[in-house]
């Protein structure tokens, strides 16, 4: 059965604070540890009051300070936003404190808008050279050449795993002309996903780091013990999406009934079509979307992702995900027995 991984916001909960909210991730890796998933992501986003992973190193040494096991990593560092050094040296000072633990997923988005990327000192342009700023930044992780000058100290010499992470075809052309493994954001802009696949499988070159490719692919899931209990939950992730869209981005809202009946029919496909790949239900009705998933994309590994409010029901939800992992790997292996 493919590994299951998870990718965390750090929601802050409207009530709450962002160290409830990071202390909130914290636990929830140690459960996901416990639990048998593969790796704990965190994102870079900077200037919304939900999101408490703007300092997404920090928050990586935090998580993976606390935790044994998992893997612990960026999903992903926006790379326009730095410079490769500065980042090779964040991540190889992590690697030094947590040997063979931390992965590095790299995007080229901005993580933020336009005033906010200005902040930042992005320039308008950064994104134009996030091919070669990712080849600088594996470059920093090699061995340190006779006379090399700019070194990553520490950085250089050690194995940090560089992932392409990306929304459109451009990532996936990426990640397979570079031999890189490749997380494609279906969890929030599914529209391409059968053609990144697609560019992805077919393109990619073995490399260094690959002999075939590696493809991960976002999911929503929301568990709980009924269906209904399950789409109620889902209902702030949904109200989150629609005031991003708006452009009134807040804190995690409590879930609500009878949500969209006030949303226009545009906000309401908006909707639909962004989180098409959301999976909702009871831990059957969960059981059948994952299955269904898999088989229709041929991932090698799920990054899970679910925004609940309430602390306890999520920890549930991520919970019945992993024990759903485990009847879909012993149902694998009595059909592999059988064969």
């Amino acid at each position: 059965m493919i590994p299951f991984s998870i990718l965390d916001l750090a929601p802050i909960r409207e009530g709450g604070d962002a160290a409830q909210a990071l202390q909130n991730s914290l636990d929830l890796a140690r459960h996901a540890e416990r639990w048998g998933y593969a790796r704990f992501w965190v994102a870079e986003h900077h200037s919304l009051p939900g999101v408490a992973s703007a300092a997404t190193s920090v928050l990586i040494a935090h998580v993976a300070g606390g935790t044994s096991t998992i893997r612990v990593g960026a999903g992903g560092i926006m790379l326009p936003n730095h410079s490769p050094l500065v980042i090779a040296e964040q991540f190889g000072t992590l690697a030094s404190l947590f040997p063979g633990r931390i992965d590095l997923g790299v995007g080229r988005a901005p993580g933020s808008d336009q005033p906010t990327a200005r902040a930042l000192r992005r320039s308008p342009d950064a994104a134009d050279t996030f091919p070669e700023d990712v080849a600088e930044l594996i470059a920093y992780f090699r061995p340190t050449e006779p006379g090399q000058v700019v070194q990553a100290v520490p950085g250089a010499g050690l194995e940090v795993p560089v992932w392409i992470l990306g929304s459109s075809l451009f990532g996936a052309q990426l990640a397979a002309a570079m031999g890189l493994p490749f997380a494609f954001a279906s969890h929030f802009a599914p529209t391409l996903i059968r053609q990144a696949i697609e560019l992805y499988r077919t393109g990619f070159r073995p490399s260094e780091f690959l002999q075939r490719s590696y493809l991960m692919l976002g999911l929503n899931v929301y568990a709980a013990a009924t269906d209904a209990e399950a789409r109620r939950l889902f209902t702030s992730h949904q109200q989150a999406f629609v005031n991003l869209r708006r452009g009134r981005p807040g804190r995690l809202q409590p879930p609500v009934d009878r949500f969209g009946d006030d949303l226009l029919p545009a906000e309401r496909q908006m909707l639909d079509e962004a989180l098409a790949y959301a999976i909702v239900g009871s831990p059957e009705t969960v059981r059948q979307g994952l299955a269904t998933f898999i088989a229709r994309t041929g991932a090698d590994e799920l990054m899970i992702t679910a925004q609940i409010f309430d602390h306890a029901a999520r920890l549930r939800s991520f919970e019945i995900t992993a024990a759903v992992r485990e009847q879909l790997a012993g149902a694998e292996l009595r059909t592999s027995s059988a064969a």
